[in-house]
């Protein structure tokens, strides 16, 4: 088997929705063991329970199991350009990791989501793409293979660096389908990479 982590920290269910998208396509892959946590809240960026209940179901990962994984999914809404704290604060506890080389070679990848249509949403992509370049991950985004990207007929939240949907100033818009299908493309595609990656070092 192959072991896939999603992976996401989110306020008002908008990355949530885009991880369990995630999984799905990453679970449509033969052999393929599919888990979805999310980083731990910190002071300031707790998450209202009342609003967001169904948050609070998905299990907390921990630094010390990620070596565990084949593949690691992340996923964080914009914040000025970057990625949210919590996200951050997570990602730097992986030094440890890092000075052990344990995370070499593994596949990563990344979606956001952003208030507008240009909210920063690449840039906070790129912003988790580097400490992941740091830890030795092959980073894997959303090719043009899947055409629905390009669309101008409607707003389109993902990118070539991954996938990703448009909340609006209020948080009222929720992901659309076709954010959704990104999500769901980019999923399966990181899961057929991780996977042959993963057969071929047993050849």
């Amino acid at each position: 088997m192959t072991k896939l982590l999603v992976l996401y920290y989110s306020r008002t269910g908008h990355i949530q929705r885009m991880a369990a998208a995630i999984a799905q396509g990453a679970q449509s892959v033969k052999d393929m063991d599919v888990a979805i946590k999310r980083v731990p809240d910190l002071d300031g960026f707790s998450i209202d329970k009342s609003k967001q209940p169904a948050i609070f179901d998905t299990p907390i990962a921990t630094i010390p199991e990620l070596p565990d994984y084949d593949a690691l999914i992340l996923g964080s809404p914009t914040y000025f350009g970057n990625m949210a704290t919590p996200m951050k604060h997570f990602i730097d506890q992986m030094a440890g990791l890092w000075m052990e080389n344990a995370l070499v070679g593994k596949v990563g990848s990344v979606f956001t989501a952003t208030g507008s249509q240009h909210g920063g949403h690449e840039s906070a992509i790129l912003s988790m793409h580097i400490p992941l370049f740091h830890l030795g991950f092959m980073i894997v985004g959303l090719p043009y293979s899947f055409s629905t990207q390009t669309r101008m007929d409607q707003i389109v939240g993902g990118s070539p660096y991954g996938a990703g949907t448009v909340s609006g100033g209020d948080g009222s818009r929720l992901p659309s389908e076709s954010d959704l299908a990104g999500a769901h493309f980019q999923g399966a595609h990181v899961a057929q990479i991780a996977a042959r990656l993963n057969k071929a070092q047993f050849l």
